[in-house]
């Protein structure tokens, strides 16, 4: 196994969003650019962040998003960002959406610190979960499941909203699991910045299953790769954080999950990039 010593950087979300996306490019990412490609997709969408930028965040539930944790967080101050600032766009395409939500509240996992974009050791824990204002029950949205661990080398699909393609959704159909630790995975998935959060899918009995989340974009032994948190164990303490919330953050002290790989990709003497 080799060793993650290249350079690694959050895929925050993105300023300055423009609309210029092809409709696949080398990396084999192919928009959704109809409602015949991208109908089986529609639990997936655009989370607008205060204007500031955007993520991409995935129903599990009538009225719950997956996203990063970083997602919540203003780059430039570092504050946690408050819930009424952020809105789901479910199916986000062509400038409309399947259907549009506020939120209600956001929990992060409690094993999470936001230290700013050169910081590596927030990746094993950075996921959020978002109650919605209003759940969402439309027929042509169908929330996605969840999977369990995935096996080294396993086939994995993305779909994402990102920057120069914010306006539909890309999908990868191929890519794979190259090495995993205790809940963190590196994928070959493309993304870029705005990709934040999206869902990584397993095929499992005929069904997408989501099995992570983007967190980061990184480049290892000069190949662009993709960080993600797994699902498995998380989600579970997220609903149970969301459970005890009354509603305005997290109120607990989170201690820092450092981010160490007892396979031998070590993140030590990477050099940090700011988008």
């Amino acid at each position: 196994m080799g060793r993650l010593t290249a350079f690694l950087f959050a895929a925050f979300a993105a300023a300055g969003i423009t609309s210029s996306a092809h409709a696949q490019d080398a990396t084999g990412l192919q928009k959704l650019a109809t409602l015949d490609q991208s109908k089986a997709w529609q639990g997936v969408g655009r989370l607008n962040l205060g204007g500031t930028g955007f993520c991409t965040g995935t129903l599990i539930a009538p009225d719950q998003v997956l996203t990063a944790a970083h997602c919540l967080f203003d780059a430039s101050t570092g504050i946690r960002m408050d819930d009424a600032d952020i809105e789901f766009l479910a199916g986000w395409r062509a400038g409309r959406a399947a259907a549009y939500r506020g939120v209600r509240q956001s929990v992060v996992h409690a094993g999470y610190v936001y230290k700013g974009r050169e910081n590596v050791d927030r990746v094993s824990s950075d996921i959020a979960l978002i109650q919605l204002d209003q759940p969402i029950r439309h027929p042509s949205i169908t929330p996605f499941e969840t999977g369990n661990q995935v096996r080294q080398g396993q086939e994995l699909q993305v779909v994402s909203y990102a920057k120069d393609r914010a306006e539909a959704p890309s999908i990868q159909q191929t890519c794979h699991v190259l090495a995993k630790d205790p809940g963190v995975y590196v994928t070959s998935c493309d993304v870029d910045f705005g990709a934040s959060g999206a869902p990584v899918f397993v095929m499992e009995d005929g069904k997408a299953r989501i099995m992570s989340v983007v967190s980061a974009k990184a480049e290892w032994n000069t190949r662009k790769v993709s960080l993600t948190v797994g699902v498995e164990d998380r989600l579970s303490e997220l609903l149970d954080q969301m459970e005890r919330s009354d509603g305005v953050f997290t109120r607990a002290t989170p201690q820092t999950n450092r981010l160490t790989f007892k396979s031998g990709l070590q993140p030590s003497g990477a050099r940090f990039v700011k988008p």
